[in-house]
């Protein structure tokens, strides 16, 4: 996902730059061929000089090594060349987190071996009814609840912050308030702001254009 926002968001800038830099080359080369004089030659010297610098900082077909590399790091799936920054690292939070996070670890692997393993382990060697099948699936509802929240919990919220505080990312919007949603279109919004601000940016926008705004897109 990292890798399509990034070819997505440069591939029409580095074609768009290339474009102008080829018409700045002719521009240049039109300038040269047409200077009669001195005087003419120096104006010629000096457009180019500006029109080199412009090239150099403007007119860039792909951006630095080290934007790129931040953005595989940074908590977010959506590319630009800046992102808002903090000022400093607090690194007690990032401990914190990290310590949260291997809570969690524990918390789920507690979880599987207490009640999901016992519930599953006998399905290879025992006949298994319909009856049977059904229970085991009721018994593992509630840990599997609690480990969709745990994980939940040390992702989107411990995880993300913590390489969040690393890289003094400010923008630490990663989820809502997805559990008051009333319907399912509001929880699929709310519960992983990540994701969903890559499937609109990259997805949505993208079809919207092509199907030449389409009302089913607005459903």
């Amino acid at each position: 996902m990292k890798t399509h926002a990034f070819v997505r968001s440069n591939a029409s800038r580095a074609l768009e730059n290339g474009r102008k830099r080829i018409e700045a080359l002719n521009i240049r080369r039109h300038r040269k061929t047409n200077s009669l004089t001195f005087d003419n030659h120096d104006d010629s010297s000096s457009d180019e000089e500006i029109i080199s610098k412009k090239n150099k900082n403007d007119l860039k077909l792909c951006p630095d090594f080290t934007n790129y590399l931040y953005f595989l790091f940074a908590p977010t799936l959506v590319y630009r060349d800046e992102y808002p920054r903090n000022s400093r690292i607090r690194w007690n939070n990032v401990w914190s987190n990290f310590a949260q996070v291997f809570g969690a670890i524990l918390y789920t692997h507690y979880i599987f071996s207490r009640f999901c393993i016992p519930v599953f382990k006998h399905f290879n060697t025992d006949s298994v009814t319909l009856k049977v099948f059904i229970q085991s699936i009721l018994n593992c509802t509630l840990p599997g609840t609690l480990l969709l929240l745990v994980g939940f919990f040390a992702f989107l919220h411990c995880w993300l912050n913590a390489w969040a505080e690393m890289l003094r990312f400010s923008d630490r919007l990663f989820y809502k308030d997805w559990w008051n949603s009333s319907n399912f279109s509001n929880y699929y919004r709310t519960w992983n702001v990540v994701v969903h601000d890559w499937l609109y940016t990259y997805v949505y926008k993208d079809l919207f254009y092509v199907s030449k705004k389409s009302r089913l897109l607005y459903l």
